[in-house]
């Protein structure tokens, strides 16, 4: 039996569809239901769940989990070493969850250390050329649009929405239903629930129109107005940061206000030059 075979040369559940010009080696693990198209490289370390489809000429290698139900388009290619000088071969990989959508094109490298991780969580859409470095982390139902280029160790929280064209630096964190604008230059931290954009990146105010079509403003007790007015009391006011930070901790922050304060402080801490600055004529 050969290393690098397609369905004829091993045994493989009678649900999945090989194309006769893909190659598949043997010790990779395919789930029910897969359809691996034409010209696609499967590595022998890859495990792919069930359900998922893989367009033509994607290459996928190293050690990738990917789960069930995700399409993956033309060209993709998923789990290949990191570009990163520091690496030296490590056992690292890339685990990805279910019903994502990876458009055409789209690059995701494993970790640089050993035992590290590149992972994506779940319902994301990656549209066209996107490239996603090592170490990145991703949550769930995130979209970015085309041509995002993402740097090492970079965190992007959950329904986050990412404008196409643009880079975000190494080690940037994207807090949850923030919204990036397109061709705008990401190097410092992104606070949840914020609108940022420019060339460099400033802040705008809150994402309204996202966290509307979330439910934020339906819920009771006034919390989008509450978040609102935090936002206001944090960047609007003549407190530096830190001392706004610690006046809103003496209110009784419902979790999103809550949400935004947590964020800011470790943002601080964690010596980021501090969060994305605001835009002096933001409203």
């Amino acid at each position: 039996m050969s290393e690098h075979s397609n369905t004829s040369a091993f045994s493989i559940d009678k649900s999945v569809q090989i194309h006769p010009s893909a190659v598949v080696d043997s010790h990779a693990e395919i789930g029910q239901g897969v359809i691996i198209g034409p010209g696609v490289y499967v590595g022998p370390d890859v495990k792919i769940g069930s359900q998922t489809t893989i367009g033509a000429n994607a290459v996928l290698d190293g050690k990738l989990i990917i789960g069930s139900k995700n399409r993956i388009f033309p060209g993709a290619c998923l789990g290949l070493e990191p570009q990163d000088l520091k690496y030296r071969g490590a056992s690292t990989k890339v685990v990805i969850g279910d019903k994502n959508t990876i458009r055409e094109c789209v690059t995701i490298n494993r970790a640089t250390n050993e035992g590290e991780e590149t992972k994506i969580g779940n319902g994301n859409l990656l549209m066209a050329y996107c490239h996603l470095g090592h170490n990145c982390l991703l949550g769930n139902g995130i979209v970015m649009s085309n041509a995002i280029q993402v740097a090492g160790h970079v965190v992007i929280e959950d329904r986050a929405v990412i404008g196409g064209c643009l880079g975000i630096h190494q080690f940037v964190h994207i807090g949850q239903l923030a919204m990036v604008g397109g061709m705008t230059r990401v190097d410092r931290d992104v606070p949840p629930f914020c609108l940022v954009e420019g060339h460099p990146g400033r802040m705008r105010g809150l994402n309204r129109v996202g966290l509307r079509r979330n439910g934020l403003e339906n819920k009771k007790g006034g919390e989008l107005r509450q978040l609102q007015e935090i936002w206001t009391f944090l960047f609007r006011s003549e407190n530096v940061l830190a001392k706004g930070l610690d006046l809103a901790r003496q209110q009784n922050l419902m979790p999103s206000s809550k949400n935004l304060c947590d964020f800011l402080e470790a943002s601080i801490q964690k010596g980021r030059r501090g969060p994305m600055p605001i835009n002096i004529s933001a409203n």
